[in-house]
């Protein structure tokens, strides 16, 4: 879904620009028509046509003709569709509200608000409990005021007032009583209420005639609106009470996030983290540091791996790297390092027999180091060697069970 919405939040603006242009040459076609007589030629939004006579059309419909194709084309109709696809559109991305919310919308959803503080009246729209059984009143910005005044003076009647018309409810399969409802159109000399599908059909001709290869659903405009929201500042609890959402997680999860936001926020950690240290130590590094630098990987490659030692730092086991956590040790140098660890014990086992004590209390850390770095590598440890001396072996020279000294594999889990 954030891969949806960061796909279509950049085409919003296009398709804003479409659809209002339609609107706008729809109404200009439509207007230049009805002062042309029969058979006549006019010329509106760039476009010359002529007017149609069609002896056994419907009463009111305006038709015209294009001369270059000889298309008839409904210019009434053109006109209505252009407008209910822009109001839709306006509506949903500058409200966020559920497509079955925005079916409801009637002339009594506007109400007034006196703020106690200025005594400043508030346009307020609201929206009638739907999927959480609760209303909720949205803020009716100037934008979101033109469009629904477009829309009252669209489907008022001859006597200035809102005809009532029935909607039917899918949820509960029950038709609603008569109400004034916003989203209506005359069918047939009757008023009827919008359902989805035209809604749908609407948006997806506006897609095309963008030019964009999308689709957009009504839901698309609710996460639009919230992901665009809260990247300009809009605090998540408020989207969520704007929204309508019972659990603020529900409204992060409309939210896209942008991988630009994250690369913005990081720089700017960096920038402040930066300011806090003292300035010399982002110098630039002289010729001679930037060669130790890089002359840093290559010293600490070792016969059987690499060092993985910070820069700078000494070695802290005075280069017996069997016996080092820091050694990086590599597949290719299995059989060496399996060397390593059979002179190691061969040499124990001598120096228990020869009974030079001293010796085999030092030799016997390296082989569980042996053992450690063969672990890491997913090599099984030898049978233990038999020892004659009289003396028990410490602890410490009997290698280490696997999972003492490295994380098992699935094999070792099971």
């Amino acid at each position: 879904m954030d891969a949806r919405t960061r796909e279509r939040l950049p085409v919003l603006p296009i398709l804003v620009r479409t659809v209002d242009q339609r609107r706008k040459d729809a109404a200009a076609i439509l207007g230049a028509a009805r002062h042309a007589g029969p058979s006549e030629v006019f010329t509106a939004a760039g476009q010359q046509l002529v007017r149609a006579v069609v002896p056994h059309g419907t009463a009111g419909r305006i038709w015209a003709e294009d001369p270059h194709t000889g298309k008839r084309r409904d210019l009434g109709l053109e006109d209505e569709r252009a407008f209910w696809t822009w109001a839709v559109i306006e509506v949903l991305r500058a409200t966020g509200i559920r497509i079955e919310e925005l079916l409801e919308l009637s002339h009594h959803s506007l109400v007034q608000y006196r703020l106690p503080t200025t005594g400043e009246l508030v346009p307020l729209l609201q929206i009638v409990p739907s999927k959480t059984d609760t209303e909720r009143l949205l803020l009716v910005s100037p934008e979101l005021a033109d469009v629904l005044s477009a829309i009252i003076c669209r489907v008022r009647d001859i006597t200035g007032a809102v005809p009532l018309v029935r909607s039917y409810d899918r949820g509960e399969c029950t038709w609603q009583e008569p109400a004034p409802l916003l989203f209506q159109r005359r069918i047939c000399c009757e008023d009827r209420a919008f359902t989805d599908e035209p809604v749908r059909t609407m948006l997806d001709q506006a897609l095309i005639d963008t030019g964009a290869p999308l689709r957009y659903t009504p839901h698309d405009f609710r996460r639009l609106f919230i992901t665009d929201a809260i990247l300009k500042g809009l605090p998540p609890q408020i989207a969520q009470v704007i929204a309508g959402h019972q659990d603020i997680h529900v409204t992060l999860g409309y939210k896209a996030v942008y991988p630009e936001e994250g690369i913005q926020a990081h720089m700017a950690f960096l920038a402040r983290r930066r300011s806090l240290r003292p300035s010399e130590e982002y110098r630039v590094p002289t010729d001679q540091e930037w060669q130790e630098f890089l002359g840093h990987f290559e010293q600490p490659k070792v016969s059987i791996g690499a060092c993985g030692r910070a820069f700078g730092t000494p070695c802290i086991h005075e280069h017996a790297c069997v016996r080092c956590p820091m050694l990086w040790p590599d597949p290719a140098q299995c059989d060496r390092l399996i060397e390593i660890r059979d002179n190691l014990l061969a040499r124990i086992a001598e120096a228990e027999r020869e009974g030079w004590l001293g010796e085999v209390e030092g030799l016997q850390v390296s082989p569980a180091g042996a053992e450690d770095k063969l672990a890491q590598l997913d090599v099984a440890p030898p049978d233990p060697a038999p020892s004659n001396s009289a003396f028990p072996r410490s602890p410490a020279s009997v290698p280490l069970p696997r999972n003492l000294t490295s994380t098992p594999t699935s094999h070792e889990a099971e």
